[in-house]
Order: C-alpha cells, then structure tokens, then sequence
C-alpha cells in the first residue's frame, strides 16, 4: 500500500514503536522503497489490541486518529499494586479484603462520567521534554499533571475474586492502567491492571483487523 491505514492487533510482549518497526520492514521491503509508517496512539507493552497505524502520507494525520474515543477490555487484580500499574512491576500486597460485588458495582459508577486521572509515571507522556518512563528508571522524583478525562461508560463484565474484568468507553488520554490503581484505592484494598486489550477506536473495531502473524511481520 502507499498511503492510508492498516489495523493492526498488537500483540502482549512488544511495544507500540515495535510494531510500526515491523511494518516499516516490510512494507519497505515489499514496495523497494522506504515507507513511512506511524502509530496514532500506544498500547503499552504488556496489552494487546486494535492499533491504527498510519503509512505514507496519512502520516500526516495521526493526531486525528489518537484523538478519538477507544474501548478497552481490562482485568483488574484487586487485593496487590504495581509500581507500573500493570504486571511488569514490582508487586506488593495489600489487603485480603474481599468487596462484595455491589461495592464494586458502585465504584464503577463513581468513576462514570468526566474525572481527573494522574497518568503512571511508567508512561510515554513527555516531561520537561524527556519521556515518563526514562525519568523513572533513572530514580528520578516526577510530579504527573492532573488531567481531566471522560469515561462514558464503565461495565462490570465479570468478578470472581480476586479479578474485575470491565469494559471501558473512554476519552483519548484516559489511561486504564490509572483507572485500576483509582479503583483499588477507592475500594481500600489496593489494585493493578493484570491485563488490558484495546477493541475499538471510533468506528474500527477488534473484529476488522490483521493480526502481525497474517501479514506475515512476525512468526
């Protein structure tokens, strides 16, 4: 292809740069000639999902695309932290609490609607003009900025203690892996993202989309 999108279903273990390297490869490869080739939004490594990724000229309209709405499916593991939020950091237990699941069911609704989110420092946003994740590997102290999301629907798909699997429809720059850490603290008994997929963006859903194994970019 020359110009346009492809929608990719990243898979858990690589990273959103990963991926668009991959398809540079062989794009380039397949074309004789060097592509450009752009993603319009992270997916952290440990998660899986839609991924739009932009080739050519429609390189030019990525932030259009990392603008729009997204929808997660997530595992939260309630009872444990992480210092990253997710299961690549360091965890430590918290409380053998066991919410009844009304509770949770209330707790959800309060994170329903617009609120303020503090993004992990285990995060691609820029910091005085070096990324999160750079400055907290080097033990440095970082303040994130608040900012305001909106979750426009948050559904409990399951719970069977001591994991939440929900559903979310939220806001671009609304990071899950902030939302389960807000749960667990609401709850008292601490929580992380266990696992995280993106299933839509917009219009473009899970359901539409080439995994890297089909376009033959990875084994």
């Amino acid at each position: 292809m020359d110009d346009g999108i492809l929608l990719i279903d990243k898979p858990a273990g690589m990273t959103s740069f990963g991926v668009v390297a991959r398809v540079r490869r062989v794009l380039s490869r397949q074309t004789g000639k060097k592509v450009k080739v752009g993603h319009t939004g992270t997916l952290d490594p440990f998660a899986t999902g839609l991924m739009i990724i932009v080739v050519g000229k429609e390189c030019k309209n990525a932030s259009t695309y990392s603008k729009l709405d997204k929808v997660y499916e997530a595992t939260i593991r309630l009872g444990q932290t992480s210092t990253t939020g997710d299961t690549e950091g360091e965890i430590t237990n918290i409380s053998d609490l066991i919410p009844a699941e009304t509770e949770i069911k209330d707790v959800l609704k309060k994170f329903t609607g617009e609120i303020t989110q503090q993004p992990p420092i285990y995060s691609a946003i820029k910091i005085n003009g070096q990324r999160a994740y750079k400055l907290a590997r080097k033990g440095e102290e970082i303040e994130m900025p608040i900012r305001q999301v909106t979750i426009h629907a948050l559904d409990l798909i399951n719970y069977t203690y001591p994991e939440i699997k929900i559903r979310a429809h939220v806001s671009s720059g609304t990071y899950i892996r902030s939302l389960a850490g807000d749960i667990g603290n609401t709850l008292k008994v601490g929580a992380y993202c266990s696992q995280l997929r993106r299933t839509q963006i917009n219009k473009w859903h899970i359901d539409q989309v080439k995994s890297l194994i089909d376009m033959g970019i990875v084994d």
